[in-house]
């Protein structure tokens, strides 16, 4: 039967069309939201975790209704968006920590939080906005922040989100086919901010950092979103970096991306090249991620 719209690894067909409109015409006090709600619970949409895909239910269902496949209801409201009109993090109170000098091997114990829906959350967001050179960014669905600490002061700040869609020479390393990586991009991790902060002087510490939060990532991810993650991966600007501290720390290097952006309009480079570092995190990540495992 011939697709309608495919819609975030979903296909819809001109049978689920006729669902939707069905549902909607049996409905007709439902507002747009509580459509969505119920069209998940139908179809048992939901997230690793369990949860609803609500979200992403409301923008297929709007997809529909644009293409005009389906009729939604009139909007309601509009309530504001907390993610375009949400403020950079407050400065920090303290700017400032005293400075860590030491060996690394004289260092002691690193200590990596995930701080994420935890009060240091703020503290995490202060430092990245006031310390990282492309400030702070609010990540949107998968996502966490790591906290590391020597001694008692925060001396690193990593934040993970949802790998990118589409990565040629990652696609082309694991070697699965677009069904495989819509069905399994969930299992990947973006390490999207690395901030060594100003106050540790501590030769080799980047990393010792990085080759220590690679082994808590997969853990958190599970505890937080209910599933594991098998690859890491992260790009690299080398007008800045060299990425002398991901290779110390294992991870491989493996090509450039094309300098298109997600929402480029056309085929032509938007953005400047990045370096595409990844790290897988278990032997047989290939299997995991190409055949259903885990």
């Amino acid at each position: 039967m011939e697709c309608l719209l495919r819609y975030r690894g979903k296909d819809i067909r001109a049978e689920e069309v006729e669902f939707i409109k069905n549902l909607i015409a049996q409905n007709p006090a439902l507002s747009r939201r509580a459509l969505s709600t119920q069209l998940c619970q139908v179809w048992n949409w939901v997230q690793a975790n369990g949860r609803l895909r609500s979200m992403v239910c409301r923008g297929m269902m709007l997809a529909l209704h644009r293409a005009g496949h389906i009729q939604l209801p009139p909007v309601r409201q509009q309530p504001p968006n907390p993610l375009a009109q949400r403020r950079p993090p407050a400065p920090l109170v303290r700017a400032a920590w005293e400075p860590i000098q030491a060996d690394v091997r004289e260092l002691g114990a690193l200590e990596i939080r995930q701080v994420r829906r935890t009060a240091e959350e703020q503290l995490f967001g202060s430092l990245i906005q006031a310390q990282h050179y492309l400030a702070y960014t609010q990540p949107v669905g998968e996502h966490l922040k790591h906290l590391v600490y020597a001694r008692g002061t925060p001396i690193a700040c990593l934040a993970w989100s949802s790998a990118p869609r589409h990565l040629g020479p990652r696609d082309r390393f694991i070697g699965w086919t677009a069904q495989e990586r819509r069905a399994r991009i969930h299992f990947l991790a973006y390490n999207t901010r690395f901030l060594v902060l100003p106050w540790a002087k501590v030769p080799g510490l980047a990393s010792q950092v990085l080759s220590q939060a690679a082994r808590v990532v997969a853990e958190d991810w599970q505890r937080l979103y209910h599933h594991p993650v098998y690859l890491l991966e992260t790009f690299i600007d080398p007008q800045r970096f060299g990425g002398a501290c991901y290779r110390a720390a294992n991870w491989q290097w493996l090509g450039w991306t094309t300098g298109r952006g997600k929402d480029a309009p056309t085929r032509q480079s938007n953005r400047s090249l990045k370096q595409l570092w990844v790290l897988p995190l278990v032997k047989d990540f290939r299997a995991k991620l190409r055949q259903g495992h885990g």
